[in-house]
């Protein structure tokens, strides 16, 4: 689950990390109040939507010269008019692809005299299975940039989850950015604030780009991303509360529903799978024979009947599937159970496209048996070669 920048913002001031004075607004009428409780003479109006790369991004509809999502006002009258030029437009960034992102809330932020710029996250690095800091001196760019022009600048302090962030570590990160005096000692007193937030919240991201030294010395948390584990929202009701449903999917918040593991993707071959690994593979065979994945659809090791249904209904109401492919390995769950609710769901929603099923495992030839005998069009597959080929087939017709 994602949260917005000054949703993160508010919760790190909650554990201390400095931040700016700023206030969201949903409205153009609710800048200039917002402007004038800030100290200035310097404001930032910021979008907020899911996706990074807002202040390079532009608004499809005020043409390829107009600013982008993230603007300095240097007047009251200037935020406002910013504000009122942002709100309700869409912002295509490098990662909300070409639909882009309709603006519906912005961040109106008190401006910052900066003199450096840093890189800091916190992430889960499953090499080593502790929660790792990553930092850079190369702030405010696209790490994956710097990852790819000058690795050498990026640097990587594992965290001991008995011992917490010890003196050591702070040598090291603060070493690594090339901090010293006042800046050195504010980040101190930081990355312990960012590491219990990362740990109590249960993030499974936590970006600040940039993180600030300003030119009085001090340092502040500039821009805030951050993530949380969707299987440990149920412990953090004050989290569940941030989500912004317009920001996601529809077909991924219905999945949500049902505890389906669903992501869509920009092919035209639906997949229902049960399993990660089964999933990917499927994934990949359909790529193998010159097709794309529609989705990543796991309904899980113990789905029933009525959750098999959801999930085809999910994936048939996607505009770009041309063809689903149901690939079904019947361990805890049945085949038998799979195929009946595959049988309801196209009896309920109709199908409009080729469906292809594999079933093997438990209960397979009952599977088998009910789909051959439901009178509908489903083509069953031997194994997963055949399956992908038969969808693949169908589809180019």
């Amino acid at each position: 689950m994602n949260i917005h920048e000054y949703q993160a913002k508010a919760l790190l001031k909650s554990f201390g990390a400095p931040v700016a004075e700023g206030v969201a607004i949903f409205s153009a009428d609710e800048a200039e109040a917002a402007a004038k409780s800030l100290p200035g003479p310097l404001y930032v109006v910021k979008s907020q939507i899911h996706a990074g790369g807002r202040g390079k991004g532009k608004f499809k509809e005020l043409g390829p010269e107009a600013k982008g999502g993230v603007r300095l006002a240097f007047s009251i009258e200037e935020a406002k008019a910013h504000a009122k030029e942002m709100l309700g437009n869409t912002l295509v960034t490098a990662q909300t692809g070409e639909a882009g992102k309709q603006v519906n809330r912005l961040y109106i932020e008190d401006g910052a005299d900066i003199d450096r710029e840093l890189y800091c996250s916190l992430l889960v690095d499953r090499s080593v299975g502790r929660v790792a800091f990553v930092v850079s001196t190369e702030g405010g760019m696209d790490i994956e940039a710097v990852a790819h022009d000058t690795p050498e600048k990026i640097q990587t302090i594992a965290i001991d989850p008995l011992a917490g962030v010890t003196a050591d570590n702070l040598s090291a990160l603060t070493s690594a950015l090339k901090l010293e005096g006042e800046a050195k000692a504010d980040a101190e007193k930081l990355f312990p604030i960012l590491y219990k937030a990362f740990v109590e919240k249960d993030m499974s991201l936590l970006e600040i780009n940039p993180l600030i030294v300003m030119k009085n010395g001090r340092v502040r948390v500039l821009d805030a991303k951050v993530s949380f584990d969707g299987n440990a929202i149920f412990r953090h009701d004050d989290i569940k509360a941030l989500r912004d449903e317009t920001e996601e999917d529809a077909k991924e918040i219905e999945a949500s529903k049902w505890d389906l593991a669903y992501v869509a993707l920009d092919g035209n071959i639906g997949c229902m799978v049960n399993g990660a690994g089964l999933a990917m593979a499927t994934m990949d065979i359909i790529k193998l024979y010159g097709k794309e994945p529609a989705n990543f659809c796991d309904v899980g090791g113990g789905a029933g009947k009525e959750k098999v249904a959801a999930a085809f209904k999910i994936i048939t109401a996607d505009p770009k599937v041309e063809g689903i492919l149901v690939n079904i390995f019947g361990g805890i769950m049945k085949c038998d159970v799979i195929a009946e609710g595959v049988v309801a769901a196209v009896q309920e929603v109709g199908l409009k496209v080729p469906l292809v099923v594999r079933l093997e495992g438990t209960n397979v030839e009952l599977g088998k048996k009910i789909l051959n005998e439901s009178g509908l069009a489903i083509t069953a597959a031997d194994d997963l070669d055949d399956a992908a080929k038969k969808i693949v087939a169908a589809i180019n017709g």
